[in-house]
């Protein structure tokens, strides 16, 4: 993917770049690499794995750069590998930009230059919401065209077991699902003939030049106003202030004011329950990202969370939801102090590994014996070909020629099926350890390539699974 990235990359500038370096993704299974030119002019180069996804994000961003939106450049794409070319905002994020500008104060007080920025993107966020919504086609929209019932169920019961069971929050099913059900029949009040960003937090904002530009939104669809704003002004890190909330809630309803005709009262009246919601969204993120994957950075934003709630619960919430309350107060009373989350969970290691059946079988050096043999000897060989010999499978030239061969795809297809029931079967006993190993003549071809590419899939397809990948010969 990352070879199909560059050669995009050659097709529109001419040549290879000079240097790719990979950059952070944050929670996102896609990945981004600065690709240089001359060493000054940059683009950013994006592989994304879901296919519908991308076609939403790429059309969404051509649509709203259309009507003038600051939103990155799509200079190239190939939708077929997975891959495209776009404008590079930089690398500091409205977050970013916020934690800086804290760095330099001596007291708790929101800083002001991050305040003006945070309303710099409310006031353009309007513009996404009505000038937005007639200017995209919502058919490609992904998962879902609306955020409707079954959104929002999805959304809560994303916070049921992502973050309620992981985290050993007690609460009555069945009461639950009734306040689910009371919640959901309040949010689809509200009038949803608008464009919904669904993820507009600060990770999400790029800062160039003192202005907000803006990303991530391939998971846009039609819904209400209220949500962007409560994504925004609840963010967990972001950590604003209710009386800086407040300010800013005002100034986004005066910004929208030009732009479409609100019922400002009724506005605030349906806000909260939008808040709720979108913090249930973000807290079954954090238990996913965090528990499940075990990325612990996620883990962090738990108690800024519980904050959250608790200012919720002091204001009272917008109907009466008694089991969602007790479910917020035992969040409330573990983490709202500011205590670290336990995310302690059961983990798998699959150690995967090439080697050379002339220097023996790899050893079974863990837990639960050797695992899986598989010998790559009957795939055609790179190394009998004077331009392989010197190379190894992790080179791209002896990449290409394996994934061009139908016998090496089919051969790692087969053993994809075979390791990925392994797996899960070993994830739900409760395992700890399994070994892979690739083996062929010489150690540097085919087995390297097989090795490789089922690490890369497992770490993409098995967040939660650590896996070591080593190459004995090499």
């Amino acid at each position: 993917m990352k070879e199909r990235l560059v050669q995009l990359f050659s097709k529109k500038y001419g040549r290879r770049p000079d240097a790719i370096l990979e950059m952070a993704a944050d929670g996102s299974t896609r990945q981004y690499f600065r690709l240089l030119l001359d060493g000054q002019e940059t683009v950013v180069g994006a592989i994304g794995p879901d296919h519908e996804e991308n076609r939403a994000f790429l059309s969404f961003a051509k649509a709203f750069r259309g009507i003038g939106l600051p939103v990155p450049e799509i200079f190239d794409e190939d939708r077929e590998a997975g891959v495209w070319l776009e404008e590079d905002l930089g690398d500091t994020t409205l977050f970013q930009a916020l934690t800086k500008a804290r760095a330099g104060t001596d007291d708790d007080r929101f800083p002001d230059e991050a305040e003006e920025l945070f309303r710099r993107a409310l006031t353009v966020l309007p513009r996404f919401q009505t000038q937005g919504h007639e200017a995209v086609d919502y058919r490609l929209a992904y998962p879902r065209q609306a955020f409707d019932r079954r959104s929002i169920r999805w959304d809560l019961n994303y916070f049921k077991y992502h973050f309620l069971k992981l985290a050993h929050i007690e609460f009555n099913e069945q009461r639950l699902e009734d306040d689910f059900g009371h919640l959901t029949e309040l949010l689809l009040q509200a009038d949803s003939d608008f464009f919904l960003y669904r993820d507009f937090q600060s990770r999400n904002i790029m800062v160039r030049d003192g202005e907000p530009w803006f990303i991530d939104f391939q998971g846009g669809r039609k819904g209400a106003l209220q949500y962007d704003v409560a994504s925004l002004l609840y963010d967990a890190k972001a950590n604003v202030p209710p009386a800086v909330r407040n300010g800013l809630l005002d100034h986004y309803l005066s910004a929208l004011a030009d732009h479409a005709s609100v019922d400002e009262a009724l506005f605030r009246d349906q806000f909260q329950g939008f808040v709720l919601i979108r913090l249930m969204q973000a807290m079954g993120a954090f238990g996913y990202r965090g528990f499940f994957e075990r990325k612990r950075r996620f883990l962090e934003s738990v108690p800024f969370a519980a904050q959250n709630l608790e200012g919720l619960l002091e204001a009272g919430l917008p109907i009466s939801l008694p089991e969602l309350e007790n479910v917020f107060r035992r969040i409330v009373d573990r983490w709202a102090a500011g205590d670290s989350v336990d995310e302690s969970t059961s983990a798998l290691t699959v150690s995967v590994q090439s080697f050379s059946f002339r220097k023996g079988y790899p050893g079974a050096e863990d837990a639960h014996g050797g695992g899986s043999v598989f010998d790559c000897r009957g795939l055609p060989n790179p190394g009998r070909q004077p331009e392989f010999a010197e190379l190894t499978g992790l080179d791209d030239e002896v990449v290409d020629f394996l994934e061009r061969t139908p016998q090496a795809q089919e051969f790692f297809e087969n053993i994809r099926g075979i390791v990925d029931l392994h797996v899960e079967s070993y994830l739900e006993r409760d395992f700890s350890e399994l070994a892979v190993s690739f083996g062929c003549t010489g150690g540097q071809h085919r087995s390297v390539f097989m090795a490789s590419k089922l690490a890369d899939h497992l770490k993409h397809r098995f967040p939660a699974v650590t896996v070591h990948l080593t190459h004995r010969e090499l």
